[in-house]
């Protein structure tokens, strides 16, 4: 028998983090889903009608989505290398590749977007599973399209886990449920599909809000529950990450306000307020002429509210420090700037080296991810998981091109009469210009320069 409240039941963690992660979303998609959290803060007295307004008039300046892409960009710019040993080749590997999640993504792309949402949320759930099947060879499975498969499972439609320690000493899922599916019936009623997933079975429940019914439970082949938690940054939780927009997304939403406040400046100083009694025939705008009464009294003369723009820089510098304030945050200063950098080069060189070291970590964390993924696809498939080995980048050539190239150039005109030294610098400078494939040919052209160093004077012998 299936309880209502055991289906309604959500882990402490969810009921903690589920408002959070629906700000991170709105935060980092922008438009129409973060006009609709109606993050303004409302001022004093305005009605429902106003408030309205001011937010279809204030624009926002999405700083959330520029840093998780500009952190995807340099993740994914060298795509990691992968070793299938004896598996190599086979068909149902490459049809997995090429289209890991039945949805025509191949497995980069897929991993790639796994990445972006973990970034966004903190963290998400990679799920690998396999139809069930009656065939009895893998031929007739390949035939019926029966493989593997990915999919990406965000964490507000994961609604309890649990984890236990095992005699090892690690730490296994063995409990996971997930809401499939939302779907209105009717018109009134909603029906929610559950997936329950334990080591040795799977449930599929339908709950319509006042009753819940098993629809299915079949055996789990492999013993393990195939899901992976993806962090875009460990903290102290189990399953759960630490989002690269969380104090970010915060920020914009500062920023966000101010934003609001210089509509509304513009808006009050171009159109100052009328103040008049309600006999008087007066409007409000450019041109517009005031009629007044010849023996209307002198104190009750039309006058206009003009509000001072000085404040406006003031609002304008208050943003330009908390888009500063974005950058250190994500150690981006010098890759998300839009004006002339001042800062010195150990300066900008310390801010790369960070940014290096937090990219390296997150690459860390998703070729983890991904042994564990294919460990449950080698369970599946009944292969040896120790066949595969993944490999992605463990640094992310963060340069300054720029001041490199003329600092090399500065340094060969400087007049040092080495051939060892010019030729150096003439490679530095087609490392910084050239790609691997022509690279190595230019080493060599520039080994075998000869070069003339110094200043010689041709001495011609006697009798000779």
């Amino acid at each position: 028998m299936i309880y209502n409240h055991d289906i309604e039941y959500q882990h402490p963690d969810y009921e903690n983090n589920v408002h959070r992660w629906e700000f991170y979303v709105r935060s980092y998609m922008g438009g129409e889903d973060y006009r609709d959290g109606s993050y303004l803060t409302s001022y004093l007295n305005e009605d429902k009608n106003a408030y309205t307004r001011r937010l279809a008039l204030t624009p926002l300046d999405n700083h959330c989505r520029n840093v998780v892409h500009v952190y995807s960009s340099f993740l994914w710019r060298v795509p990691p290398t992968r070793n299938f040993a004896g598996m190599e080749g086979s068909v149902d590997l490459e049809a997995f590749i090429k289209d890991a999640n039945l949805d025509g993504q191949n497995f980069n792309s897929f991993m790639r977007e796994a990445q972006i949402w973990s970034s966004v949320y903190g963290h998400v759930w990679l799920m690998l599973d396999k139809p069930q099947s009656n065939a009895g060879t893998r031929a007739e499975e390949m035939a019926q399209e029966i493989r593997p498969y990915v999919t990406l499972i965000t964490p507000e439609n994961v609604y309890d886990w649990r984890w236990e320690r095992q005699p090892s000493g690690r730490h296994e899922l063995v409990y996971l449920k997930v809401r499939e599916s939302v779907d209105r019936v009717d018109g009134t009623t909603t029906v929610t599909h559950f997936r329950e997933w334990y080591k040795d079975r799977i449930r599929l429940i339908r709950y319509d809000g006042a009753d819940a019914a098993l629809l299915e439970e079949i055996d789990n082949p492999i013993g393990k529950i195939p899901a992976v938690s993806l962090p875009a940054n460990r903290s102290i939780v189990r399953g759960m990450g630490i989002s690269d927009i969380s104090d970010i997304a915060y920020m914009q939403q500062a920023i966000y306000q101010e934003l609001s406040e210089i509509e509304q400046l513009i808006r009050i100083s171009n159109h100052p307020t009328l103040v008049k009694t309600y006999e008087t025939d007066a409007s409000a705008g450019a041109g517009a002429v005031i009629n007044i009464s010849e023996d209307s009294d002198a104190g009750l003369k039309p006058y206009q509210l003009q509000p001072s723009g000085a404040n406006l820089d003031a609002i304008r510098a208050s943003i330009t420090d908390k888009i500063e304030a974005i950058n250190r945050m994500a150690h981006m200063g010098a890759v998300r700037g839009t004006e002339a950098i001042t800062q010195s080069g150990v300066a900008m060189q310390t801010e790369f080296q960070m940014l290096n070291a937090k990219l390296s970590e997150k690459a860390d964390i998703l070729e983890l991810a991904e042994e564990q993924l294919w460990m449950f696809y080698c369970l599946w498939q009944g292969h040896d998981p120790h066949e595969v080995e993944i490999s992605y980048p463990d640094s992310f050539d963060i340069r300054d091109y720029e001041s490199e190239l003329r600092f090399l150039q500065q340094a060969k005109a400087s007049g040092v009469r080495s051939d060892v030294f010019a030729k150096a610098i003439d490679k530095q400078i087609a490392d910084l210009i050239l790609d691997d494939e022509l690279l190595a040919s230019a080493h060599e052209e520039i080994d075998s320069t000869q070069r003339a160093v110094g200043q010689f004077t041709e001495v011609v012998e006697n009798g000779g």
